[in-house]
């Protein structure tokens, strides 16, 4: 697939050059073609090509929102996503790291109202870009997983198949509405590994009995 990274940093790096070394086709879209983000993102992975923003969602199969989500607004407001799978990979993160919205509504839901024609889906957001970066846990007998949240089923399949290439194992929450409580567990992850000291090689796994 083609795939387009609105926001090349810590976590649209990791799952680009992932998603680049599983043969997908990856698109920076940035209308600064020049800016540092893209500069370092090429000279570590020179395959990715560079397109205007509108172009790469013109462009792509599917698109990545992989930005500081306080820019978010800004950003999408001129777009249009012509009815393709947005993937919020943002989180809205407030003081003392708490939810920036005060957890009156999902940073996802307002992506859904800023993104015209967009088929919103929540993903890659309970975990650090360490585990976007290796996947791999040679010590257990089952996948990490995925939590994912979206009204679209035709996009969260989308994601899930994504999810599969990276090494994930996906578990659909249900509606863009629960993206909320993703967002929180987020932030339980932030706070063990950002403040509290534990290490960030660890995911969450889903058994089934």
């Amino acid at each position: 697939m083609k795939l387009a990274f609105i926001g090349i940093g810590k976590v649209g790096f990791a799952l680009a050059n992932q998603f680049q070394k599983r043969g997908h086709e990856v698109i920076v879209a940035r209308d600064d073609p020049k800016s540092k983000s893209v500069v370092e993102a090429l000279s570590k992975n020179s395959a990715f090509e560079v397109l205007a923003i509108q172009e790469a969602i013109n462009a792509a199969d599917v698109i990545f929102l992989a930005t500081p989500f306080g820019f978010n607004k800004d950003i999408l407001a001129p777009l249009d996503f012509k009815g393709k799978p947005l993937i919020d990979c943002t989180n809205p993160v407030g003081p003392g790291i708490s939810h920036g919205l005060e957890s009156k509504v999902s940073g996802a839901e307002k992506i859904n109202e800023w993104a015209t024609h967009a088929r919103i889906v929540k993903s890659y957001t309970i975990y650090g870009f360490e585990n976007l970066e290796n996947t791999s846990f040679p010590n257990h007998n089952t996948k990490p997983v995925m939590l994912i949240a979206g009204d679209d089923q035709d996009a969260k399949n989308t994601v899930s198949k994504l999810n599969t290439d990276l090494g994930f194992e996906t578990l659909d929450t249900g509606g863009l509405a629960q993206a909320l409580h993703l967002e929180h567990m987020t932030l339980l992850w932030v706070k063990m590994v950002r403040v509290g000291g534990h290490h960030p090689n660890f995911t969450w796994g889903y058994l089934e009995r």
